[in-house]
């Protein structure tokens, strides 16, 4: 039965085609919103606190800060709105899953960037 509903799984779903990118990593994720009748796209930067899933089920976490607030959202790779995905830094963190980001403000929560060579 899963083989079955994996295969259907896989066959119907769009999957994009991403960059490799982990946690502490800073993206760019440009989907699509739709308004009444009219569609535009958006960009939504920040910081990926968790990558979460396997196949079609897979999802991503961004986390920034505006206007001082901490704002999460909640990707899925299988998403047909999502168009774009851009890494601008490879950041270099311990963990896979970053949520002690959630408490730190200001230079602390600062992460160190990859160099590259």
């Amino acid at each position: 039965m899963d083989a079955i509903l994996n295969h259907v799984r896989d066959t119907y779903s769009k999957r994009i085609e991403a960059p490799d990118f982990a946690a502490g990593d800073t993206v760019t994720v440009e989907y699509l919103i739709r308004e009444g009748e009219k569609t535009r796209p958006q960009k939504f930067q920040g910081v990926i606190i968790q990558r979460r899933g396997s196949g079609a089920t897979e999802t991503f976490t961004i986390r920034k800060m505006a206007s001082g607030v901490g704002v999460e959202r909640v990707f899925s790779f299988s998403n047909p709105n999502l168009t774009t995905i851009t890494v601008n830094k490879k950041g270099v963190v311990r963990r896979a899953r970053i949520f002690y980001l959630r408490d730190l403000t200001g230079k602390k929560a600062r992460i160190k960037e990859k160099r590259m060579k």
